[in-house]
Order: C-alpha cells, then structure tokens, then sequence
C-alpha cells in the first residue's frame, strides 16, 4: 500500500510539532513505521491522503458513534455555523443538550459543559474537594483520565502510599496527593479508607476501564466501592468519558444500576466536535461557581457547533433499538473472530461490552488489572496491525487501545473485517 504522501507530511509535520503530532499515539511509535494522514470519511470508511481507503474502528478514539460525516451532524453543525462559531455567551442550544442529556439520564440532575476530557475530569476533582473539604483522591492503575497532573501518576511502592509521577512537569506534591491501587481488589480499597478516609475527597475510577486493554470490572467490586463511598463520605466519581453513551444512554452507571455522585462525559456528546462535560446532582453541582464557591470556567464551553453536533447525535442514539443493533453489529465481528481463534488455538481472548472490543494475546478469560497485560506480546500486535493496515483495515495504533463499531459499519464491513483479521492472525500465530 503505497502511502508516499503521508510520509511526505509526517517528515513536515516533524518540523513543526514535537513528534509531528498532537497527541502522542498518533506517532505510531507502539506499531512502528509512520502515521497515515487521513483527508476524509464517510460512514465507516476513512481515506488518507494516498487516497487509500480503511474500514475505521478507531472512529477517532470513540465518539463518532454514528460514523463519519453523519447527514444529521454535518447539516447541524452547517446550519450552526452560518449564525456564528462563538460567542462567550449564553445560548439556547447549550439549553437544549443539558436537557437532552438529563431528562434521559436518571443519575445526574445538572451539568457543566467544557471543551474535553481532561478539562471535565480536572473540573469534577476540584469539585469533589471543594465539596468535601479534603484534598486527596485514589485512582487505580490501568485506567486514564486524561493529563490531569494530579491523575498522572502510577503506583507507589508501599501497600498504601501515594502516586509517583508518570510524566515530567508534574510536581511531587501533586503526585503525593494522589494514592494509586490495583483494579478489583476490595479489600485495599477499604484498608485506605480505613486509615486516610479523613483525607481523601474522593474515588475516581472508569466502571467500564477502556483506555489500558478492557478491563471490564465486576458489578460487585463497583457495587462494594459505591458502599464504601458511602460509609467514609468519600465522593465516588465515574469518568465515562468513553463509556458515557457507549454502552447505552445511561453509560456504565446505567448498564451496572450503580449511581456515583460525579459522572464525567466527553467523546459522544459532541458528535465529533471538542466537548467533555460533568455531571451530578443538583447540591453537589450547586457548589460550582457561580453558584458557589468551586471556580471552573471556559471561553468556548457550550460552544455552538459542538453542542448542535451533540444535539444530533444524541438524538439519534435515542432512537428506539439503537443500542441493540449496535451491540448485534459487535456480537457478530467479535463471534467470528472468537470462532476462529478457536479453532485455530491461539492465545488470544476478544473482550467486549457494548460496542467496545479489544484482544488480548492470552486465554484469561476474566482480565481485570493492567499487570495481567503481557507486554511482552505487544509486538505481535504491531505485525497483525500492518497487516490490517495493508489490507484496509484501521485500528487505533496501539495494542493497548480499543476499538470501536459505529451506527455506520454494515454486514459487509464486517464480514470483511472478520475475513482480514483472521488471515492476520493466521498470518502472525499461525
């Protein structure tokens, strides 16, 4: 596959920005060779700028739900932008996504729209400490929340000791007020409680780990941090930021009937555009200024064109059976290749929910914690992945990554897919 033009433009692009990229596993650096520059997409397909075209399960890392170029969206955000881009002033169509989202989600009574990710987890951790009055949060390894300083971090060495940093720039006292434990293991958990549970604000965890692997949780272990949270007036914050609207409308906190008092949004809400945003009840948000006394501001939150973007793309998540025939789209790519790998005997174990999938060179079956990741085997990943990408087939480009499926993915697509990934395997295991 030639990709001449994208080799072209990385060589520029490394002249003008620190790696040639902005953000960091664009670079392709946990697969090798370059990044493909990519000039369009339509539906389920992208075409890069050698006009090479890919079935796109990257669906920029997630909330291109309904695909690329959706009718509804692009007409929205058109229609949107004849008015204007911006205003740092109130509009009515900030009005009509926060009611969207809350007259359909039962676990958040008001929000706050930002620009990203990031932005909306660092807003929901000042709000936990101004709420609470105390300063630090436990975080667990495996998941991601965006490049908060204080979220950062990585395990320390002691049983209960507080994050090193993971990332230079970041000062030791940010990292300090941060404590760092593995995934599903309860009784950590509550030994932190018991012996910091006057110093901690809260507990930040994706119910549904989706940014190191797919770590799916059981609903018992976030069942037991909910009641923990509980007992120890510590805040429970769920960053579904992937998740939010994912695995259905209600997200994680939906799928698993569990109702944290902080939920972070980003990816889906804005249909492509920048957006992130947090929610809760209508006391805890009342701590906000100007209401009250957490400040958080931002000239382009509640942007126009990103909450008309999200406007469309909720609603068509809203329509009836959505999210059913999305999930039988996802049973159907991850079925055949399940079936495959079967038969063939390789270590390889396909983990999904929703239309979330990613694969694991392993046979675990209930992969929980990011140590259980044999890193080892991530260069397996990097041939599969060249072979996908020779073949038309594009992933995020890094085997710690998921993949998504969209509204927009048809039978063909993935039967076609099945068809590659499989003769990839074959191809790397065989």
């Amino acid at each position: 596959m030639k990709q001449e033009q994208s080799f072209k433009l990385f060589e520029k692009a490394k002249t003008l920005m620190p790696g040639g990229v902005n953000s960091p596993v664009r670079a392709f650096r946990s697969v090798g060779g370059n990044p493909v520059f990519m000039k369009s997409g339509k539906g389920s397909r992208i075409t890069d700028e050698d006009n090479n075209e890919y079935i796109d399960f990257c669906c920029s890392w997630g909330p291109l739900i309904l695909g690329h170029t959706h009718a509804a969206i692009e007409n929205a955000i058109i229609e949107t932008v004849k008015h204007g881009t911006s205003f740092g002033a109130p509009t009515a169509l900030e009005n009509k996504l926060a009611a969207l989202i809350i007259d359909n989600h039962s676990y958040i009574e008001k929000i706050r729209f930002v620009s990203s990710g990031t932005e909306a987890v660092m807003s929901a951790l000042r709000l936990a400490r101004g709420v609470t009055g105390k300063s630090k949060i436990i975080k667990f390894e495996g998941c991601y929340h965006g490049h908060v300083d204080a979220l950062l971090v990585k395990a320390g060495s002691g049983l209960v000791t507080f994050g090193e940093s993971s990332s230079a720039g970041v000062p030791a006292a940010y990292a300090n007020e941060t404590i760092v434990l593995p995934l599903n293991n309860v009784e950590l958990v509550k030994e932190t409680l018991e012996k910091l549970h006057h110093e901690i604000a809260a507990i930040i965890i994706e119910p549904i780990p989706a940014n190191n692997g797919l770590l799916l949780q059981s609903h018992k272990f976030l069942a037991h941090l909910r009641a923990l949270c509980t007992q120890y007036n510590v805040l429970l914050i769920f960053d579904e930021v992937i998740s939010g609207f994912r695995v259905g409308f209600e997200g994680a906190a939906g799928l698993y009937k569990i109702k944290p008092d902080i939920i972070t949004f980003g990816k889906i809400i804005g249909g492509g555009m920048p957006v992130g945003a947090y929610g809760a009840n209508a006391d805890i948000m009342s701590h906000i200024s100007p209401e009250g006394p957490v400040y958080q501001a931002g000239t382009l939150s509640g942007n126009p064109v990103a909450m008309a973007a999200g406007v469309a793309q909720l609603s068509e998540c809203l329509k009836p059976h959505f999210y059913q025939e999305l999930q039988q789209m996802t049973d159907r790519l991850v079925n055949g290749i399940r079936k495959h790998i079967k038969e063939k005997g390789y270590d390889i174990t396909i983990y999904n929910i929703g239309s979330i999938f990613w694969f694991a060179f392993s046979d675990m079956t209930h992969l929980t914690r990011a140590d259980q990741i044999d890193s080892g085997k991530m260069t397996l990943f990097s041939k599969i992945y060249h072979h996908l990408l020779d073949n038309g087939i594009y992933f995020g480009p890094s085997g710690y990554e998921v993949g998504f499926v969209s509204k927009a993915h048809t039978e063909k697509d993935i039967d076609k897919t099945i068809q590659v990934m499989n003769a990839a395997f074959d191809a790397v295991m065989g």
